[in-house]
């Protein structure tokens, strides 16, 4: 089957200000906390907790049998590894860099490498607007963020589940979502993992898309695969990664760790753990089908030791995510950590230095996947739609900041310097008009008028500018084009499948 090619006209929008990218491409290096001797410090601390404490592997036989095969030991659903084995099998097999394809194959994303992918947030039963309140997500809302998504030039993917449509079934609404990815968008996008089953219907509609040969042997889907740490799997996402990675799809291991609850409080600490952790999900993947994509990811927060509340954007959960990349590109595997993380409740002070804390230490450790890049609330409960805008504006700064300083003729300046000499202006010299439309970034949410001509326009906050931009977006979105017949087969897929099995809100 050939793949489809979007043909139809794409809304653009000016909520990304940067040049359209597929991806951002780093032209800086990453800047790394700790020295070569420390990362071997923490790889070995990582391997003494898989030898002598081990990971508990949860209602799944299948899968202690294919570690033990390959040289674990295991009593009952504790599994303990021989130092060395799990980044032996990563290293063995596991690709540095792979392209994921999106229905649209310019906007195919390298993941790994001087490749930085942002993603917007995941998982959020509620949604929260400045019209409509804190409300519980529904499928309509999941349709919107995609919209939003897509129009979004800082945002390279479409993302997975972007917020949780409370008003589907339980064991069906993966089908809802995993079409609204296809249809109201043509970036990449994730697969559900929440039931093997419903990985297995997230690639069966990837290969009515893209077909099945292309599917078997390309990354078409990136999926979110979670330790229940500390040190634990269970047999539901491991079932999933046994799907994906079967069909040669992208699972991304990332621990879920609550510093002080879920881990050790120490930085040095938790990065061992979710290593350990991140270790046996990629090994189990390269069992399963070696070469199968796989990305080390770390979601980690610190947390207030007086009321047990996660806490985000602190110094101890960026140092983590530092570490974390550095350990990644020694195993050699792309890395997903960061993302505009906030405990607040709004779009207000607090959400917008607690994420760009986040964004910003993800950029300067070098990220390769950044899932939660916009739109996080309320430490995850819920998606923001003024949030979302404010989050994509941070998105566009970062890309011109990853592409550094411009060293050529042009970006050196001296005939500038020269025609304008000591003393005068720069404005109406000739380099000043050639460059001033991309000389600097122009941001959609921040005002920089004097306070006269702010007061006379309304005197909106962020949060205000936000909302009237994040509503312009959504009315002036257009579909993109997909071919008819792969929209009529997607449709009777879901029918057939629905019809196959009750309605259940469990599980």
């Amino acid at each position: 089957m050939t793949r489809p090619v979007r043909s139809g006209r794409r809304a653009r929008s000016d909520a990304a200000a940067a040049p359209r990218a597929a991806y951002i491409t780093r032209r800086i290096p990453p800047y790394e906390v700790l020295g070569a001797a420390d990362l071997a410090i923490i790889e070995h601390n990582a391997d003494t907790i898989l030898e002598e404490i081990g990971i508990d592997i949860k209602d799944d036989p299948e899968s202690i049998a294919i570690l033990v095969a390959a040289g674990a030991s295991a009593t009952g659903d504790r599994v303990r590894f021989p130092r060395g084995m799990c980044r032996a099998i990563i290293r063995a097999s596991a690709p540095a860099i792979f392209t994921q394809h999106a229905r649209n194959p310019a906007n195919n994303v390298q993941i790994g490498g001087d490749a930085m992918v942002l993603v917007p947030s995941y998982g959020s039963p509620f949604v929260y607007s400045r019209e409509g309140g804190r409300r519980y997500a529904t499928i309509e809302d999941f349709r919107n963020f995609v919209k939003l998504t897509y129009m979004a030039d800082s945002l390279h993917h479409s993302g997975g589940t972007i917020c949780e449509p409370v008003d589907l079934p339980v064991n069906k609404r993966h089908f809802d979502m995993i079409y609204s990815h296809i249809r109201y968008s043509d970036k990449a996008f994730m697969g559900s993992v929440t039931h093997p089953d419903r990985a297995e219907d997230s690639v069966a509609m990837c290969k009515i898309v893209f077909g099945d040969d292309f599917v078997e042997n390309n990354c078409v889907l990136v999926n979110l695969i979670n330790a229940n740490s500390p040190l634990t799997f269970d047999a539901t996402m491991l079932g999933s990664l046994k799907v994906y990675a079967r069909h040669n799809q992208a699972t991304m291991i990332s621990p879920f760790i609550v510093a002080g609850a879920m881990s050790p409080v120490t930085v040095a600490a938790v990065a061992a753990q979710s290593l350990a952790e991140g270790m046996v999900g990629m090994a189990l993947a390269q069992l399963v089908r070696p070469g199968a994509p796989v990305i080390y990811g770390n979601f980690v927060s610190s947390m207030s030791m007086q009321s047990g509340a996660p806490t985000f954007g602190t110094p101890e959960a960026s140092l983590v995510i530092n570490v974390g990349a550095a350990l990644a590109r020694r195993l050699g595997v792309p890395f997903r950590s960061a993302g505009g993380f906030t405990s607040s409740k709004v779009g207000d002070a607090q959400a917008a230095y607690e994420a760009a804390n986040t964004l910003q230490q993800g950029l300067i450790a070098g990220v390769n996947f950044m899932l939660h890049t916009a739109g996080w609330l309320e430490g995850g409960l819920a998606m923001g739609y003024e949030k979302f805008v404010m989050d994509v504006d941070q998105a566009a700064m970062m890309a011109i900041y990853a592409h550094g300083v411009d060293m050529s003729e042009n970006g050196q300046a001296m005939d500038a310097l020269r025609e304008v000499g000591p003393g005068q202006h720069f404005l109406g010299c000739a380099h000043t008009q050639a460059n001033f439309k991309s000389a600097f970034y122009r941001s959609t949410i921040s005002d920089a008028n004097s306070f006269e001509q702010w007061h006379d326009e309304g005197a909106l906050d962020a949060e205000a500018r936000a909302e009237k931009l994040y509503k312009r977006m959504l009315a002036d979105y257009v579909a993109p084009a997909i071919d008819p017949d792969i929209d009529a087969r997607l449709q009777a897929f879901i029918a057939e499948r629905k019809a196959a099995f009750a309605d259940s809100n469990v599980g």
